[in-house]
């Protein structure tokens, strides 16, 4: 998986900030954001959004909010409008988020460099 793909805990500051989530309940709640991001598909691209590397940070702050930053291929997706709400709904389906919010950005740019292998192997882009 690329490197801009990342889960964190939000602290709200730069200072190290242990979780008031529990770590085995924040390691399942992870782990279960991923696959619930990996239902939500582009539909014009036959790979899911986060082996895309469309999802640039996922933040659970202790109240066990969601706050994700993602990107598109390209500004003009015909999707652009509905995509964070699909994965708003994905993600908001993990037992233990209490709200999502999904938010836009093209800060930096999406490009092919983003993809895992995965991605790259089912689009047949080597």
């Amino acid at each position: 998986m690329s490197e801009v793909n990342t889960i964190t805990q939000a602290t709200g500051n730069n200072a190290p900030n242990p979780s008031a989530i529990p770590a085995d309940e924040l390691a399942r709640m992870t782990d279960d954001i991923i696959a619930a991001l990996k239902t939500v598909y582009d539909p014009e691209i036959p790979v899911d959004i986060y082996e895309l590397g469309l999802i640039y940070k996922v933040d659970i702050d202790d109240d066990r909010n969601v706050a994700i930053d993602m990107s598109l291929t390209a500004p003009g997706c015909p999707v652009a409008g509905e995509m964070p709400g699909w994965v708003e709904n994905a993600v908001g389906t993990v037992p233990g988020v209490l709200g999502v919010k999904a938010k836009i950005t093209f800060d930096p740019p999406w490009d092919h460099s983003r993809m895992s292998e995965e991605a790259r192997m089912a689009m047949n882009m080597w």
